[in-house]
């Protein structure tokens, strides 16, 4: 029963996802997609929940512990009699004893305390953590997204311009049956025909590829049915406004998550030196315990004989001297719960224990965090130094596209118009195969340049104003 409703259960699990999949995703949708599946992210949130242990264990080592123990004991031959405390011969015994022990730390050096604050500043950092992949993997697919929606474009514009090279193909061979040119320049076009063709079945793998990429990285089972929605993206401004590198970074230096966990890796290692340095203390503790015990050869006093008077002497007249002892005991059964109830014995006890040498560990154990602190102030120097250089690398990137972007926009209004006046002389034939195939060459970089620069740039300005704390949409 339990297999068939697991069976149920992945089916309908499929069956929802394949549902799913024949929509058409939005960039908002994947995003979310994978904060809620990834398994970077996954893994990440188990390593605070790891953290969250940690804490809770070193806030409980503040309460004294309480302890049990439990004790049977069977022996035969020689054995120490538990009512007289003699060796008996030839005996067998079964004897049972149990205690309760509790200790208290009074005063380590603050050690408890400290590592109590390093946990829960290494559970604060363990959250930034999971906030920089979030981060980490929300660009990726940005930047997959986007590399998608250029795939697009690029193969519009490639069907675009073969269609073109298919017209002039079927105009020029009818001219070519008509005697009007030479059945070179049929063959030509139709080479420049067949090179497109390869264009366009390169421009169909880029695409799927791409689409592939950004599949695995929504850890998707891939389905060729996926499927994006395609906003429509204006064209950048010649000069839009853009805020300075500078200006990013101190936004991005007190809100970006790996900035945060450095300072608190940092905080922590400090707490760590502490730690080390609480280990030169002497430690105070106190201590308390309670114990019973039974066994079977223990007896106890049931009744009591009449003592019988003993000589001891005579008077100086002659009269005997007696001596009257006590009453002699009689020995019985002393049953279990009365023996647990009387056999019982409880202390306490204050200790106190100083460090003296314990094989060089205190000192090597202080070196060694020192060496962590230095260590992890320089990570949050690195990493500083990385985020201005990411924000820089965006800010240059985004102006050079910018500029690309720019000059290839100017460039294809010139080149649509010599393309154009180029396709009515082939028309007309002033003008060969050769240089009509280089000038619609020329078109279709300047338009893949353009789009190129064009996607560029709006990625690194995605960038720029995620840095600045915006959220990544299209």
């Amino acid at each position: 029963m339990i297999r068939r409703a697991t069976a149920l259960s992945i089916i309908l699990f499929i069956v929802l996802l394949s549902a799913r999949a024949q929509q058409a995703w939005s960039l908002e949708e994947c995003i979310q997609y994978a904060m809620d599946n990834n398994i970077q992210i996954k893994q990440s949130v188990l390593n605070t929940e790891y953290n969250q242990n940690l804490l809770k264990q070193s806030k409980m080592g503040q309460i004294p512990n309480l302890n049990a123990t439990g004790n049977y004991n069977y022996a035969w031959g020689r054995v120490l009699d538990q009512t007289t405390y003699q060796f008996t011969e030839n005996q067998q015994s079964n004897s049972i004893s149990l205690g309760f022990s509790s200790s208290a730390n009074l005063f380590n050096g603050l050690r408890v305390r400290n590592t109590i604050l390093q946990n829960e500043l290494n559970l604060m950092a363990s959250y930034e953590d999971v906030e920089k992949i979030k981060n980490d993997i929300s660009l990726n697919i940005a930047a997959g997204y986007l590399s998608i929606m250029f795939n697009r474009e690029l193969l519009a514009v490639t069907e675009s311009q073969m269609e073109i090279t298919g017209q002039q193909v079927e105009r020029t061979g009818k001219m070519v049956d008509a005697g009007k040119l030479a059945r070179g320049n049929l063959l030509e076009l139709q080479a420049q025909y067949a090179s497109e063709e390869l264009n366009l079945v390169n421009a169909e793998n880029q695409l799927a590829i791409s689409l592939l990429n950004l599949q695995q990285m929504l850890d998707l089972p891939i389905d060729t049915a996926f499927d994006l929605v395609i906003p429509e993206l204006a064209d950048p401004d010649e000069d839009p406004m853009l805020i300075n590198a500078l200006e990013v970074y101190r936004i991005a230096e007190t809100s970006m998550p790996e900035i945060k966990s450095a300072e608190l890796n940092m905080e922590s290692s400090e707490q760590g030196l502490k730690i080390a340095k609480g280990g030169r203390s002497p430690q105070l503790y106190v201590s308390a315990n309670y114990n019973t015990g039974y066994s079977d050869l223990r007896e106890q006093a049931v009744s009591f004989n009449e003592g019988q008077r003993i000589p001891i002497g005579e008077t100086a007249s002659g009269e005997a001297v007696f001596t009257y002892p006590q009453d002699i005991p009689v020995y019985g059964a002393y049953p279990f719960f009365d023996q647990i109830g009387d056999n019982t014995s409880a202390g306490v006890g204050l200790g106190l224990s100083i460090p003296i040498f314990n094989g060089w560990q205190v000192n090597g154990n202080i070196a060694n965090s020192r060496i962590a602190l230095e260590n992890a102030q320089l990570n949050l120097q690195s990493q500083k130094l990385a985020l201005y250089a990411t924000i820089n690398q965006a800010y240059a990137d985004a102006i050079a596209a910018l500029k690309s972007f720019n000059a290839s926009n100017q460039a294809l209004v010139s080149m649509a118009e010599s393309f154009k006046y180029t396709e009515k002389k082939f028309e007309v034939g002033l003008v060969n195969t050769v240089d009509y195939n280089v000038s619609k060459i020329q078109l279709t970089r300047t338009q893949s340049d353009l789009l190129q620069a064009k996607y560029d740039f709006i990625f690194r300005v995605k960038i720029l104003n995620f840095y600045k704390g915006e959220p990544i949409t299209l």
